[in-house]
């Protein structure tokens, strides 16, 4: 009886956190909301903007107190900028395997399942990467107030690809 008991408490509680989950990279999602549609279109330009390394139209979209954290360490927006026309780091390509968006009032949390196609210190590297982005919308308008990259320990799905997987992005 007692193992019955608990069994259903765990059956319960499981139910309950299946329910409570954010909405994760390729999870199915119902539906996606038209402000939801729009950040995801924003965050897809944003990666070719980085690959064109289009630092106008970025400077316009980076919150002055953007933080941008990286394997290699964290900074703000102007040495991220400053590291995008030098080419430190060239972000050549961002393959998205999936992206979810949560909204929070006037705060958007991005998910984006990636492998990420760059050159870093002259050197070509691929490696996967979940990659959060935060937006907040002022006057209308949304800016990017962090970008972070966080390591995924699976292989790297571009096709076609045999780069080295470096940890020095």
């Amino acid at each position: 009886m007692k193992k019955a008991i608990i069994g259903m408490f765990l059956c319960i509680v499981y139910v309950q956190l299946l329910h409570a989950q954010a909405k994760l990279p390729g999870s199915a999602a119902i539906s996606t909301t038209k402000e939801e549609q729009e950040i995801l279109d924003l965050s897809k330009t944003k990666w070719q903007w980085m690959s064109d390394k289009n630092t106008e139209a970025l400077n316009g979209l980076f919150d002055e107190k953007c933080v941008f954290v990286h394997m290699g360490g964290s900074w703000g927006k102007s040495q991220e900028l400053d590291v995008i026309k030098s080419g430190g780091i060239w972000y050549k390509k961002a393959e998205v395997y999936g992206a979810s968006v949560n909204i929070f009032g006037n705060t958007a949390i991005l998910l984006n399942d990636i492998d990420l196609l760059a050159v870093v210190g002259g050197n070509e590297v691929t490696h996967g990467f979940m990659v959060t982005e935060v937006y907040l919308k002022e006057n209308g308008k949304w800016k990017m107030g962090s970008l972070t990259f966080s390591t995924l320990l699976r292989a790297v799905k571009m096709s076609g690809n045999n780069h080295n997987r470096q940890q020095q992005h």
